[in-house]
């Protein structure tokens, strides 16, 4: 039986771009950086708040990519299609605050949703991310459901 996630993948073209974006900006730790045996570096960063998660920062092309697919993926990402996952925080706007000074790019303000404040960011590669201030509601699929129209 699963029992939570561990690991989750983000691309990015430069890993120490990358490292700098989430440590520097974000404010999040170092998990691992390490180099394989097949010369493939493992880096992973998480936030200070969840030690067992760790976001494992990966440039597409070998060994898990042949460079035409790694070219595709690039693409995607540089297109800022992908939305690589929501984090959540305690205060979205104290939050927006604090990383907008930091440089970090928004494409939405915080706004009022059903389920709590959210904002939407993007890192360096063109990934986007949701920035979000949860509330009761969120973990309710009856108010979801009034809020929203069902999905099946």
């Amino acid at each position: 039986m699963i029992t939570r996630l561990g690991v989750a993948s983000v691309y990015v073209f430069d890993v120490d771009e990358a490292k700098e974006f989430f440590i520097g900006k974000l404010g999040f730790e170092e998990r691992f950086d390490v180099m394989m045996e097949d010369g493939f570096r493992w880096l992973t960063v998480g936030p200070p708040g969840d030690p067992m998660f760790q976001l494992h920062l990966a440039v597409p092309g070998p060994p898990m990519h042949d460079e035409e697919t790694a070219e595709t993926i690039r693409a995607l990402v540089a297109k800022g299609v992908i939305g690589a996952g929501a984090w959540n925080t305690d205060d979205c706007r104290k939050t927006y605050e604090e990383y907008s000074a930091r440089g970090v790019e928004f494409l939405q303000e915080p706004q009022d949703r059903p389920y709590g404040v959210e904002a939407v960011f993007r890192d360096p590669f063109g990934n986007w991310y949701s920035l979000n201030e949860t509330n009761f509601e969120a973990f309710d699929s009856e108010a979801m459901s009034k809020a929203f129209e069902p999905g099946s």
